[in-house]
This record gives C-alpha cells, sequence and structure tokens, in this order.
C-alpha cells in the first residue's frame, strides 16, 4: 500500500522468475483533444485483441516506471506516468494453447506526449486513439473496461 505523499518503492525480484510472479504493471495511454480525453489502445500481439500495454515486474523498477517502459515498447510512447494506481483488473494470461494462469494488472495513467513510428515492437500491433467509452467497449475484460470508460485525468490526484 503506498501512503500519501510516499514515492514507489523499486521491485527486488532475488531469485523470483517472471512466471513466479502473477503481477503485471500497465499503462493507460491517454492525451487530451478539444480538452476531452482519449485512450490508445493496441492489439496483443498473438490474438489481435484491444489491450492496454502491461508487463511483467523489473527488478529495481518502481510499478509506474515498468508501465511507462511497455507503453514505450508495445506503444511507442514517450510521455508521462503518475505513480498512483488508478486501479486493478483480473484475467488469464495465456502461456500457450492449453497453458494460463490468472493475472491481476495494476493500472498507471500515461499523459502521451508523443507517438513514435520506431520502437521495439513496431509492426508487431496496431494502435488506436478512443474516447473512453469507446474504448472501453473494445476490451474482453470487465474491469479494465471499468477504469477506461470512467477515467478522466481530473480523477489523478498529485
Amino acid at each position: 500500500m503506498t501512503v500519501l505523499g510516499a514515492k514507489q518503492v523499486p521491485i527486488a525480484l532475488l531469485d523470483a522468475h517472471k512466471s513466479d510472479v502473477r503481477t503485471q504493471f500497465a499503462a493507460l495511454c491517454y492525451r487530451m483533444v478539444k480538452d476531452k480525453p482519449q485512450i490508445l489502445l493496441i492489439t496483443s500481439r498473438r490474438t489481435g485483441r484491444w489491450i492496454i500495454p502491461k508487463g511483467w515486474p523489473m527488478d529495481g523498477e518502481t510499478p509506474a516506471n515498468i508501465a511507462l517502459t511497455e507503453a514505450w515498447e508495445e506503444a511507442g510512447v514517450r510521455g508521462k506516468v503518475n505513480e498512483r494506481c488508478l486501479g486493478l483488473y483480473s484475467y488469464h494470461k495465456s502461456l500457450g494453447a492449453e497453458r494460463g494462469m490468472p493475472c491481476v494488472a495494476m493500472v498507471y495513467a500515461v499523459r502521451v506526449k508523443s507517438l513514435v513510428a520506431k520502437y521495439p515492437e513496431a509492426g508487431q500491433r496496431k494502435r488506436k486513439w478512443l474516447r473512453p467509452k469507446k474504448a472501453a467497449a473494445l476490451v474482453n475484460e470487465p474491469e479494465l473496461a471499468h477504469i477506461i470508460a470512467n477515467f478522466h485525468p481530473r480523477q489523478i490526484k498529485r
């Protein structure tokens, strides 16, 4: 739990493996157009579903910084992350035809300053800007849809 005003503490994985940790950190990337928010969705690499960037813990990084790193790698986002978690959602992470695991993703708001054409996963994903309600209708996870549909930057506490 984060105390108001306290800085996030970096994660220490020590001898843990990524598969031992079932928490991911996600970036709700947004921009303002005519004083209204737009949400950036990307497609998953394997199934082409609409999702938000997310990834596994990284040793020595804070959850918010991990979300920002994933936004860069998966969507080419350059921006600023807010360290306050917006919420979390659960989903089943597929690990192949018959394998998977339950996961929880903590969501962090990332205000997008720019999108670049060349980024690590360019060519593997599509990107799309949408108003929150339309973006929420495209994602499969009900809890994520709720976070997106109700998102507005004014809810972010600094």
